[in-house]
């Protein structure tokens, strides 16, 4: 009894479907851990860039929690608070959701920002990124405090933030998520380090 044509080429194409699930199964298993361990390492790059590693004792991938829609790492120094870095995603930019790591000390005031990932254009909206411009430096320091909320904004709304030529979508979705964070923060301050 002779196999049809279209019945090897189905065998075929099940046998070389079935090995090919296999390879990438075997490098995911394989590579999995380094995955986790590189993630990890720019998490705690990205913690330490916003916050002086002398300022605190703890460690802060350790010590954190969830409240609200947001990932809080705790930095204390013998035990007692010194700061939060909050981890926050905005989805107004311009191409989708931007990420965000957001250090406040517990006067209120910014530590600073780090963008953690986003889609935004090319040679436009990137230039969130400190290797891109150091526009993202421009809230070290600042605090809810220091001036009217509704200074809280980009130039361009009346606000204090410089925008981009040909992008202030993407700042304004940035100012507005420190913003909306350090609220959040000043909020819900005593919830956080209870």
């Amino acid at each position: 009894m002779t196999l049809s044509s279209p019945l090897i080429a189905a065998r075929r194409v099940a046998l070389f479907s079935f090995v090919i699930v296999g390879m990438v199964t075997l490098v995911y298993h394989l590579s999995k851990d380094k995955i986790a361990e590189n993630e990890y390492l720019e998490l705690l790059h990205s913690l330490e860039e916003v916050l002086d590693k002398e300022s605190y004792d703890n460690h802060l991938v350790e010590d954190v929690m969830q409240l609200q829609n947001y990932t809080i790492y705790r930095a204390r120094k013998a035990a007692k608070p010194i700061a939060a870095l909050i981890k926050t995603t905005t989805a107004h930019g311009y191409n989708g959701n931007i990420d965000l790591l957001v250090a406040l000390d517990m006067t209120g005031k910014i530590t600073g920002v780090r963008v953690l990932g986003h889609r935004e254009t090319p040679g436009l909206g990137d230039k969130i990124e400190l290797k891109k411009s150091n526009w993202i430096l421009g809230f070290n320091q600042k605090s809810l405090e220091d001036q009217e909320l509704s200074l809280w904004a980009v130039k361009r709304d009346g606000g204090l933030f410089d925008q981009f030529t040909g992008a202030t979508i993407t700042p304004r979705a940035i100012v507005n998520e420190v913003k909306q964070t350090a609220l959040f923060f000043q909020q819900n301050q005593s919830a956080i380090f209870q």
